[in-house]
């Protein structure tokens, strides 16, 4: 027997296997089923659902897959990892589902990017895990010792939250030394329990039984319940109660108030007295149909004590028991209908939802997706989904009880940022219920506009000599959109600039747009530039624009005036026969400068004078140093002259030049040694080899001219007296990059130099000091530093073309004043 069993067990199991293993393979347009035993430990292995619904488990992760179940509790849990199912607690399946079967729960599992939404439904198959058990452990009976053989008394049914194989399939009864047991099944499932008499009872022999009520399931293993039941044996009562009728039906409104009269019963006894005198109970009433009716004991009288609620129970039983004081009883049923009001607000739950959605989403693009729920039934539970008018969004319907938000139209984050969606839930109920649930949608920006500047062009005036890193200006540009798209980074775009790259002279923040100078500009070399800033965006593409800028350097009086003319030690020499008025020399100067920082102006400081005071004055603005009244012997044979020469710069910059003048009776050759004293020469011997090349290029000049000079000295003597005014010859020289002063007042157009015929040594000193002087003012463009500053290779060569110019000057000099009847002295 026992081996028997064993494979009769073997045999059911393989069976229930086999089951669980075709159910876990079902699954069909986008659902699945499981079939599962209930009481499974935590983590135990439900089914592979990314299998089952056709997905890449990488999809799952991808997809934030979750569960979203309808109730509070969740019994499974989603491993994405591997794309399976597994217990998250224990299920019970008697407190999930009661007695119906079969048993199952249902949740979905929901995907995002894009959203995907699967049904999936799981089995809780019942295993006996629960012993059948009577409502009471004891039941009392009174029977009189007179009640007729075949009498039956009713007893409770046992219960057993287990079904199927695992209910109860049995009840035995012992001993059955009085009575048999008899089960009746009813059409509604239920079992009436019936206690026949077989033998009569004497009080006189037993005045009490005690019976054992054995209930018993057809799990594996077997599981079983006791009653006991206790019979005092009572003396005679010839009549039972009988029930006006054997079943009341009752329709009650859920909510209906507590004491609110639903049913009566009553029953009759033809016994008289106190065994006629009957009473009502309902000995087999369920817990939860005792916490909502309480029955009158004596007048029959069903009343509410709880709170109906349709949504948990639409109907109740009652066995009502009308029972005598003799033992005798009868039994009528009470069916109580519950009538659905409608007391359910429908509710609102988000499964998903996308809190922020691109500007450039397509129309359909999914927002949300939410769960609608009426607990109510029929048209109570009908619900109706709108959202307001004024957004760009509209409503539809996926599964049964789930919506989706989707775009309607285009959107524009420029236009509006964000979205306030009222969703509203309303049923058919009368009066309608309706609930509504705002959601906030923002919608994110995408890089659709480019930068903006707020001006075209940008135009700066920056002085000259600016410190490096002076910030010249700034420029600024704007981005309608949002966050990323909108963080604007400037940047110069390269271009040549006077030959050199424009980013050796600006640099441009790329945060602030502030445009900075990155050397010292000099006007001298360049008065404006041109140049271009970008703005660029930080999306993705990045989208950009430029504004052009124009740098203009401003003049400063940072170049003092430069005597080009005389060059000392040279000397002038001026017969004492000259009149007032008489043009002695004149001093040329420049300014690199511009404007009225170019405008020169010439002063003497006078070291020589009489008491008839100075004899020389010079020219306010151009320079001619003429004498101011007749020469007189008090008069000092040498006399040097200090020229101050000023510009109009504000403070105003000036050079001096020391102008020496020999007052002469004829036209000796007045030896330079004479003014040794007054001067400082630099006698190196590169100089000496200047001065003997250029001695002997002239030194047959010299002698021509010194026959000249004596043949006239007597005609010279007869005009001492004759009021004498000088006609030096001009060689204009015009200096590169000297800026342009043409029609500016006050300033010089043009450099002099002047040369006259003179002794051999004394000619070429001079003329070599010129050509140095206009040496250094060359080398501005060449790059050399101002203030004369030359290699000996450019020095020999400037050296060599001026004292060629110069030879020929002198020649034409010299014949000038022949012609004339005059001649000079060079020293």
């Amino acid at each position: 027997m026992d081996r028997l069993w064993m494979r009769a067990v073997r045999g059911r199991w393989r069976t229930l296997f086999v089951v669980l293993c075709l159910c876990e393979l079902r699954s069909v347009s986008g659902q699945a089923r499981y079939s599962i035993p209930e009481e499974q430990a935590e983590g135990s292995f439900v089914g592979n659902i990314a299998r089952d619904l056709g997905l890449d488990v990488a999809r799952l992760g991808a997809g934030k897959a979750r569960i979203i179940t309808k109730g509070g509790r969740q019994y499974v849990d989603l491993k994405r990892d591997k794309g399976t199912l597994v217990i998250q607690e224990r299920i019970d399946r008697e407190e999930l589902c009661g007695k119906t079967t079969p048993c199952s729960f249902t949740f979905d599992i929901i995907l995002e990017n894009p959203i995907q939404l699967y049904r999936v439904t799981v089995e809780v198959v019942d295993i006996n895990d629960n012993s059948p058990s009577f409502p009471k452990p004891e039941i009392h009976l009174k029977i009189a010792e007179s009640v007729t053989l075949g009498t039956r008394f009713s007893l409770a049914n046992a219960d057993d939250p287990d079904v199927g194989l695992n209910d109860i399939q049995k009840y035995i009864l012992k001993p059955l030394d009085n009575f048999k047991l008899e089960i009746q099944n009813q059409p509604n499932g239920r079992k009436v329990i019936e206690m026949v008499l077989e033998k009569p009872l004497d009080r006189e022999q037993e005045e009490s039984l005690t019976l054992m009520l054995i209930a018993s399931d057809g799990g594996e293993p077997h599981r079983s319940g006791t009653a006991r039941i206790q019979i005092t044996v009572l003396d005679a009562n010839d009549n039972a109660p009988v029930c006006t009728q054997p079943v009341y039906k009752v329709d009650v409104r859920e909510n209906s108030p507590a004491g609110t009269l639903i049913a009566t019963v009553s029953a009759s006894d033809a016994d008289a007295g106190l065994n006629g005198d009957v009473t009502y109970s309902t000995p087999y009433i369920t817990n939860e149909a005792e916490q909502m009716f309480d029955i009158n004991v004596h007048e029959g009288e069903i009343k509410i004590i709880g709170k109906l609620d349709f949504e948990k129970s639409k109907s109740y039983e009652l066995n009502v028991q009308a029972s005598d004081h003799g033992g005798y009883t009868d039994t009528c049923k009470v069916f109580i209908n519950i009538i659905d009001e409608n007391d359910n607000v429908p509710t609102i739950k988000l499964m998903s939802f996308s809190q922020s959605i691109p500007e450039d989403s397509p129309p359909g693009a999914t927002v949300a997706v939410f769960n609608v729920n009426d607990d109510d039934a029929d048209g109570n539970g009908v619900v109706k989904c709108a959202i307001n008018a004024d957004v760009p969004f509209k409503i539809e319907s996926s599964l049964a009880g789930y919506y989706t938000i989707v775009t309607e139209n285009f959107l524009d984050r420029e236009s509006v940022p964000e979205y306030n969606v009222t969703i509203t839930v309303s049923d058919r109920g009368s009066p309608p219920l309706s609930s509504s649930q705002n959601v906030n949608v923002q919608i994110s920006d995408v890089n659709d506009n480019p930068p903006e500047f707020r001006q075209s062009e940008y135009g700066k005036t920056v002085a000259e000599n600016n410190p490096p890193g002076f910030s010249v200006l700034t420029v600024s540009a704007g981005d309608a959109d949002w966050g990323r798209n909108a963080r604007v980074s400037y940047f110069l775009e390269e271009k040549e600039v006077h030959g050199a790259a424009v980013s050796s002279f600006v640099s441009v923040h790329p945060e602030s747009g502030v445009v900075r100078a990155l050397r010292s500009f000099d006007y001298e070399q360049i008065k404006s530039f041109d140049f271009n800033v970008s703005a660029r965006d930080s999306g993705s593409p990045p989208l950009s624009s430029a504004a052009a800028v124009r740098i203009l350097i401003r003049d400063q009086n940072d170049n003092a005036p430069q005597v080009l003319y005389p060059v000392p030690p040279h000397a002038e020499t001026v017969p004492r026969s000259a009149d007032a008025g008489y043009l002695v020399t004149k001093v040329v100067a420049v300014d690199v400068d511009c404007g009225q920082n170019a405008w020169l102006s010439y002063k003497v400081q006078h070291k020589f004078a009489t008491d008839r005071g100075a004899l020389f004055e010079v020219g306010l603005h151009n320079g001619e140093m003429r004498t101011v009244r007749r020469v007189t012997d008090k008069d000092a044979v040498k006399q040097r002259l200090t020229v101050v020469v000023e510009d109009n710069g504000r403070p105003s910059r000036s050079a001096t030049v020391a102008v020496n003048v020999a007052l002469a009776d004829g036209f000796p050759e007045v030896p330079r040694s004479e003014f040794a004293d007054d001067f400082s020469e630099d006698d190196d011997d590169r100089l000496t080899f200047y001065l003997v090349s250029a001695l002997a290029a002239v030194s047959f000049l010299f002698v021509a001219c010194s026959l000249l000079i004596v043949s006239l000295k007597v005609y010279r003597w007869r005009r001492s007296r004759v009021p004498y005014r000088s006609d030096l010859p001009v060689i204009p020289y015009y200096p590169p990059r000297y800026c342009d002063t043409l029609g500016t007042a006050g300033t010089l157009p043009h450099v002099y130099s002047y040369e006259a015929c003179a002794a051999a040594k004394g000619h070429v000193t001079n003329t070599q000091a010129v050509s140095q002087s206009l040496v250094s003012v060359d080398g501005a463009d060449a790059d050399v530093p101002r203030g004369g500053e030359q290699t000996s290779g450019n020095c020999s060569r400037m050296s060599t073309l001026v004292s060629q110019m110069s030879t020929f000057v002198s020649i034409y000099v010299c014949f000038q004043n022949l012609y004339h009847g005059e001649a000079l002295f060079l020293y």
